[in-house]
């Protein structure tokens, strides 16, 4: 598939690349969490036309895991029905290590997606008939105390090299994927995608990130989100 090849050709591109302090450990799971990346891809990736939710980066406790966009593990193993095994990374931070469907912490941004996704459309088939969900960038990058670093906040000379392969893999990906919309989980990815595949005729969009350092987000995510799809033209179920 198309998007196996793309997501391969990003991860090497990705390990080609260079940063510095603060940052001390970048894991790719691109790389170490390939066969889960790649189970997620052929069961719930292959349709074309639906509505792509765009997120950042991945979260420790998330796609850091699992592989998977906002990858909480239970949604993962338990709604998904995706059981790949996951290697360690090359450079292991000690206080964000790499479990795979073992790790027990969990990713409250992804808790709170997949917990609505499950609510609202039952069976995971169901979701992914209708929509996708992507990450912009596959990097998670971490400072000597384990603190997490988004790609926004890199220096100029690590972020614009990054950005240009991350640019380059989300318009071959929206080529695959031929979306009716994209909605940018949050406005960096809604930025991302305005300025790398805005001129394509595409509707592009944005929803509230489910992240527990936003406040609104911590007042109700879900209600907010729906009225955000709904603002855009978004049918969902009752």
């Amino acid at each position: 598939m198309e998007l196996i090849r793309i997501s391969r050709r990003l991860s090497d591109a990705c390990d080609a690349l260079s940063f510095g302090a603060p940052v001390t450990h970048v894991y790719n799971p691109l790389d170490y969490a390939r066969e889960s990346v790649e189970q997620y891809i052929h069961k719930y990736g292959k349709k074309r036309g639906r509505v792509v939710f765009l997120g950042m980066n991945p979260g420790p406790w998330g796609m850091a895991q699992t592989g998977v966009p906002f990858g909480e593990v239970s949604f993962v193993r338990d709604w998904m029905k995706l059981d790949a095994k996951v290697r360690k990374p090359k450079h292991e931070h000690p206080k964000r290590p790499i479990e795979g469907l073992a790790c027990h912490r969990s990713e409250v941004s992804g808790a709170r997606l997949w917990g609505w996704a499950k609510e609202r459309f039952g069976p995971a088939r169901s979701f992914f008939a209708r929509f996708f969900v992507l990450n912009y960038c596959p990097l998670s990058f971490m400072e000597e105390g384990g603190r997490n670093v988004t790609p926004d906040k890199l220096p100029k000379a690590e972020r614009d090299p990054l950005f240009e392969v991350c640019d380059r893999a989300l318009v071959d990906t929206i080529a695959a994927l031929s979306p009716s919309m994209i909605v940018g989980v949050g406005a960096f990815a809604r930025k991302r995608a305005e300025k790398v595949v805005g001129d394509r005729g595409i509707e592009i969009g944005q929803m509230l990130h489910p992240s527990p350092a936003s406040p609104k987000a911590n007042r109700g995510w879900a209600p907010a989100a729906e009225a955000d799809l709904r603002g855009l033209g978004i049918e969902l179920p009752q």
